[in-house]
């Protein structure tokens, strides 16, 4: 079973940067999101994972740039569109510039009867993002805790959501590997697909992963390693096959 490859784009300020832990302020720079994501496209990548981190930091948004990115690249590529994603006018914003798939993260700790009713709505559209401090949810950017994470997934399978984002939180941008069994546990307890997100430094990471596929662990995330250049999209690519 092949693994699905998502390369991030995280805009800060109109640039692609990287976080280390999700923190604001730990910003690495790399230039113009929308050459970053050119990149990933001609190195093979078929899904974008696009992130708004002022809107999920409440600091602003970047949302005519990611409207931009869509329009151009939208057709020789899915993009998932993250970030800030917490209302109607927020959800349609990122449905109407194309996205393939938008990513809810606060918002279905926050707002659970407006999160049932996007997932009823749009179906496989809608993923919801679980960003996990053990087995505690962390909401807004990363700042509060939002409750367990199991509890919430119950509540969330019930509703019918079809695609949860497992990022643990003290992995994220640090390179140290991924959560191997946090993505087991979770995979183990829904019917739901499961992206990996957050810790991926090497080649043997996303072999550890791909042993999760056939509990429905079929994409991952692929961000500060990447960047750091750790391997190239190819080479992860041909892994991931």
């Amino acid at each position: 079973m092949s693994l699905t490859l998502l390369p991030a784009v995280d805009v800060r300020d109109g640039k692609a940067v990287r976080l280390r832990q999700g923190e604001s302020g730990s910003e690495t720079d790399y230039g113009s999101p929308f050459e970053a994501a050119r990149t990933w496209v001609e190195a093979g990548a078929e899904w974008i994972h696009l992130v708004d981190l002022d809107a999920a930091f409440g600091t602003g948004n970047n949302r005519d740039q990611l409207r931009q990115i869509v329009h151009e690249l939208g057709d020789k590529v899915n993009i998932e569109l993250s970030g800030g994603v917490r209302d109607d006018d927020s959800l349609d914003a990122a449905l109407e510039a194309g996205a393939a798939r938008v990513n809810i993260g606060t918002a279905a700790l926050e707002n659970p009867d407006w999160t049932v009713s996007v997932i009823k709505k749009y179906g496989d559209r809608v993923a919801v993002g679980l960003d996990v401090r053990g087995h505690t949810l962390a909401a807004r950017g990363w700042t509060r805790e939002g409750g367990d994470l199991f509890e919430t997934m119950k509540f969330l399978d019930s509703v019918g959501c079809s695609r949860y984002v497992v990022t643990d939180v003290a992995k994220d941008g640090m390179m140290s590997g991924p959560n191997i069994e946090l993505l087991r546990e979770v995979a183990e307890r829904t019917n739901a697909k499961v992206t990996a997100s957050g810790g991926i430094s090497k080649l043997d990471d996303l072999r550890a992963i791909k042993t999760l596929a056939d509990l429905g662990v079929d994409a991952a995330i692929l961000g500060k390693s990447l960047y750091a250049r750790a391997f190239t999209l190819q080479e992860a690519l041909e892994v991931a096959k």
